[in-house]
């Protein structure tokens, strides 16, 4: 396969960040619903649907409910905006095209996890981050960085940067209200797939990152989502 003139490159580089950043994200897979709610044992016969889960998906919340849940998935939108833009740049510099092509795949199929949140944060009567753009640039920048280091390191970082988004997301299943099981679905489907994500790279031969540098990943990763959470 013939590689991409540096023009090329970058030129593909940025229509996925017009893409990521601008463009309503377009998902490969249907958004997770939560199951369907049984009603009580009767007598006699199995448990029965009181709620399908169409129904089930969609609770009534509070206000307040609906502004904390929607504060947690804005959080999350913004994290997959970084995410992309993490694997956008290290693809960029990537120096094989087996470890590109494992960083593009990973992108792609993280574009599912911000067209699911973009719905539910629409579905919440909410918006994404102000802060989007500001996001992907320095999540790109970093991203690219941390590929000129090389393969390894580069996948190593993608194995720190899933282990710290898996921690963000069990935090925000238990921060999320009770009632919320549409959020919840999303939340914990998106689990599953950073944990492959992790997975897959550390298979690839992804390295231990230095402790100075996950402990500046996880500081980075702070200001971003307590920002995130309001504006």
């Amino acid at each position: 396969m013939q590689s991409e003139s540096p023009l090329d490159t970058l030129i593909s580089a940025a229509d996925r960040a017009l893409r990521s950043v601008f463009a309503p994200a377009r998902a490969s897979r249907p958004l997770p619903e939560p199951p369907p709610v049984l009603a009580p044992p009767q007598a006699e016969g199995p448990p029965t649907t009181t709620q399908s889960a169409a129904t089930a998906a969609s609770p009534t919340l509070s206000e307040a409910e609906k502004r904390a849940s929607a504060a947690l998935m804005r959080v999350n939108h913004a994290g997959e905006i970084a995410a992309q833009a993490l694997y956008h740049g290290q693809a960029m510099v990537a120096r094989s095209d087996t470890t590109r092509a494992l960083l593009l795949k990973a992108a792609h199929e993280e574009t599912d996890h911000l067209a699911w949140c973009e719905t539910r944060l629409k579905e919440l009567d909410s918006r994404p981050s102000l802060l989007n753009p500001l996001w992907y640039a320095g999540s790109f920048a970093i991203g690219a960085a941390a590929a000129l280091l090389g393969d390894r390191m580069s996948l190593g970082f993608v194995v720190e940067t899933e282990r710290q988004v898996e921690g963000h997301l069990d935090e925000h299943l238990a921060r999320l209200p009770q009632d919320d099981t549409r959020s919840r679905a999303i939340l914990q489907t998106m689990r599953t797939d950073e944990i492959a994500h992790g997975v897959s790279a550390k298979a690839a031969g992804g390295a231990e990152l230095p402790s100075p540098v996950r402990f500046l990943m996880r500081n980075t990763a702070r200001l971003m989502t307590s920002t995130a959470y309001w504006i």
